[in-house]
């Protein structure tokens, strides 16, 4: 079982970055992490990375109602979604299928949240 959903983009990779946001925001999804792979790499080892972008995205109902079923869940929140540039210099997104995540875990209430979760992400890529 593949553990995300990806998709080549024709885009620049901020322009990207911009369009992936709107998705997810059109989604019910905010955005509470940004990380810059690429600039931590350079600030923190002194090595060139190429353009890596991982957003933490959070639906608030369903991290709350999944919070409720599980109260260690909080360790896969929130679903990451990464733009990052290819080596043919194209732009890729890819986004964890919460569902395959949340296989490891014992515990039939995550099973609905999950999927309603993976539907709306797949949604968030398919119409990138």
């Amino acid at each position: 079982m593949a553990y995300y959903f990806n998709k080549i983009l024709p885009l620049s990779f901020e322009d990207a970055i911009s369009r992936v946001t709107d998705e997810l925001k059109k989604e019910g999804f905010g955005i509470l992490t940004d990380i810059d792979v690429q600039a931590t790499l350079k600030k923190k080892m002194d090595v060139d990375f190429r353009k890596y972008r991982i957003l933490g995205a959070c639906n608030p109902l369903f991290a709350y109602q999944a919070l409720l079923s599980e109260d260690k869940i909080g360790t896969m929140l929130p679903c990451n979604v990464i733009v990052q540039e290819t080596a043919e210099g194209k732009v890729e997104v890819a986004a964890i299928d919460p569902f395959a995540s949340m296989m490891a875990i014992q515990n039939p209430k995550l099973g609905d949240i999950a999927h309603q979760v993976q539907a709306k992400l797949k949604k968030v890529i398919d119409n990138l």
